[in-house]
């Protein structure tokens, strides 16, 4: 069985792992080529994207696909929303692995949002110095908002145009609590803004701001597609392939 693991998150990579090495599958891993030194998983690897949703078909069929997993990042939509149009074209079958989101806990005081520009609309009322821990691509959506003081992370530099004033720390998780309010303190953060990534990388400001009684914004994902089969854990994937191949041998 020919596998195609769409990814680049850390469930992608445990994914590939767990699979490497099989005699029956075949896996290769995609990674869109967003980050300069991305973290490579085992096994083959396809870096680079596939021309939207008609071109990710086309490589299904050349390549004799037989079955795809989106394991991307849960606000990966337009990534997603290919992989459904494309496994549909191509008459392959289709898993969603996610990583269940962020649960609020006492002591919280959360603000939901349901995107980034509404993110940005509400930060002015919450704070002034806000730690951005969106993704450099989404620092355009704050640059307008001039009386906010921005400590922006990311792993690679954002490119223009971005808050006039903002520090850049560059930084790949994971992440200690111990850590992140020592930042926090240090830049006198009074808000944090943040999206529903989920996964224990980063939960580590989340404890912070409880910690130091912040306010959070944090952005809802967006809807899952409907009709798609999704599980939350490696190995649920990982089983749901077992089975695929079982009943295709039959």
């Amino acid at each position: 069985m020919n596998v195609l693991l769409l990814g680049g998150t850390d469930e992608a990579r445990r994914l590939a792992a767990a699979l490497y090495g099989r005699p029956d599958l075949r896996v290769v891993s995609s990674l869109a080529g967003r980050v300069r030194d991305p973290k490579l998983p085992v096994g083959e690897v396809h870096e680079g994207g596939f021309g939207g949703a008609e071109g990710l078909a086309a490589w299904i069929r050349d390549h004799g696909v037989d079955v795809v997993v989106d394991a991307t990042h849960p606000f990966a939509a337009r990534m997603s929303a290919s992989a459904v149009q494309a496994t549909r074209a191509a008459g392959v079958p289709l898993l969603v692995l996610r990583r269940p989101g962020w649960r609020e806990r006492d002591g919280d005081d959360w603000h939901w949002v349901p995107s980034l520009e509404a993110a940005a609309q509400a930060l002015p009322a919450l704070g002034s110095r806000a730690f951005l821990t969106t993704g450099r691509r989404s620092l355009p959506v704050f640059a307008a908002l001039d009386g906010v003081w921005f400590l922006a992370r990311s792993v690679d530099p954002p490119e223009p145009p971005v808050p006039a004033n903002v520090e850049i720390v560059l930084s790949r998780g994971p992440f200690t609590v111990e850590g992140e309010i020592a930042l926090m303190r240090e830049h006198d953060v009074d808000v944090l803004v943040t999206k529903d990534s989920g996964g224990q990388m980063t939960t580590a400001k989340l404890d912070a701001a409880r910690e130091l009684r912040i306010p959070v914004v944090i952005v809802r994902r967006p809807p899952a597609h409907e009709g798609t089969p999704h599980v939350d854990t490696v190995e649920a994937a990982a089983h749901w392939i077992d089975a695929l191949r079982s009943a295709g041998s039959r």
